[in-house]
């Protein structure tokens, strides 16, 4: 699993980073994601959003990081991406570039322009 999260500021139309998740299993990638998130910003993980058609086997909860942290799945959210809602903090959005998956709709993603490094990341 890889991910990067941009540099700079949040903004609300812009993805604050990407992952590259192996597979399609929400149940076996998110509790790595969560992992990384957490110890990356120093926060903690209370809730993940993503789209219901864009994963496969989707609990309504998982376990990381010695917590039980809820799996919310929604039809309207851009299976695109994934929203990370943390304690105190900020939500974290992410591009998500699933893995045999190249052409879910909505289209209209924003890019982040002018992105060339990331701030962090890990695989």
């Amino acid at each position: 699993m890889r991910f990067v999260l941009f540099p700079g500021p949040s903004r609300p139309d812009v993805p604050d980073g990407a992952w590259w998740p192996y597979s399609r299993d929400a149940a076996a990638e998110l509790p790595g994601l969560i992992s990384m998130i957490d110890e990356w910003l120093g926060g903690i993980t209370l809730r993940v959003s993503l789209h219901l058609d864009a994963w496969d086997d989707l609990p309504r909860h998982i376990s990381a990081r010695g917590r039980r942290i809820q799996v919310d799945w929604f039809r309207d959210l851009d299976p695109r991406l994934i929203k990370l809602t943390l304690a105190g903090a900020e939500d974290v959005i992410l591009l998500v570039v699933i893995p045999g998956v190249t052409d879910l709709r909505p289209a209209n993603t924003p890019r982040p322009y002018g992105m060339t490094e990331p701030l962090v990341g890990a695989s």
